[in-house]
């Protein structure tokens, strides 16, 4: 057994449910309006997670996109028939920054209501695409408890070129006080005055898995908090179409070490006890 599951802490396992042509970073590349013409794969690297998490006993969180679950509904109800919490990502992975309050309250409360009519349970928790609630846009967090989310995973407290509050807090809080939404951000680990990326995306990909073990293991032990980590299903997918026109940065990013995602992931499935983000954070059965 190891140290993680000895622990006894449960951490929460989470996925960004949406496809590689829905990426922000290809948002300049790959128009929205071809998004149904791309070949999806979205369906085959879910399958290769769920035989993973039920291999482990493993229920997680997954952030569903509503275009996702509207073409794919059997997809939806397979991860509720496994017993795993459906949450939204909206519906068509527009960054809340981009949006007016007004558009953001209809992208979250339609996904909502998708979600809820297909996967036939409550949808409590919300992510947002690319971390994109910040200082500047906070009204969003109001906006999602008055649409009826209970908690949200959008405040990443790091220092990105796309995203980040850096003085955010590293653990579960209420922004607007107690009886707002509750924002539960992804893990980091503090090493002076800055705040490092510990809970998944490329980071994970890029050094080796001993690193993230041992990060993960830090918020455990050190912290005695739940460690919250999340990836996405294109991730697992070396063989997706390749675009061209990008950046070399983003190349870099989006591509690093696919063929080596699979067996991390596996590891990290035996390596740490994990649950759903409603039953850690909110106490549901």
């Amino acid at each position: 057994m190891t140290q993680g599951r000895q622990a006894g802490i449960r951490n929460a396992m989470t996925v960004d449910v949406e496809d590689y042509f829905q990426v922000s970073a290809f948002a300049g590349t790959i128009s929205r309006d071809s998004w149904d013409r791309q070949p999806c794969r979205v369906e085959r690297n879910m399958e290769k997670i769920l035989a993973i998490f039920s291999e482990h006993g493993i229920k997680a969180t997954f952030f569903t996109l509503g275009w996702i679950a509207e073409r794919y509904p059997a997809l939806v109800r397979s991860i509720v028939d496994q017993g795993h919490e459906l949450a939204s990502h909206g519906y068509g992975h527009l960054r809340a920054s981009d949006q007016t309050r007004a558009q953001f309250s209809d992208d979250i409360v339609r996904s909502k209501a998708l979600l809820e009519d297909i996967g036939g349970q409550p949808v409590l928790g919300y992510r947002a695409p690319s971390f994109s609630i910040g200082k500047q846009n906070m009204w969003a967090l109001d906006a999602l408890y008055e649409a009826g989310y209970r908690y949200s995973s959008s405040i990443y407290p790091v220092k990105h070129d796309h995203y980040g509050v850096p003085d955010a807090p590293r653990f579960a809080y209420r922004p607007n006080g107690p009886q707002g939404l509750l924002e539960v951000p992804v893990s980091t680990v503090r090493f002076g005055d800055k705040n490092y990326p510990a809970g998944g995306g490329g980071f994970f990909r890029f050094f080796p898995y001993e690193l993230s073990r041992w990060l993960l293991r830090r918020v455990n032990q050190r912290d005695g908090q739940p460690a919250i980590f999340y990836f996405h299903p294109w991730e697992l997918d070396p063989e997706q179409p390749r675009q061209a026109g990008i950046s070399a940065k983003t190349r870099f990013r989006h591509y690093v070490n696919l063929h080596r995602t699979e067996a991390r992931i596996q590891a990290l499935a035996a390596d740490f006890k994990w649950d759903r983000m409603d039953r850690i954070y909110l106490g549901a059965q």
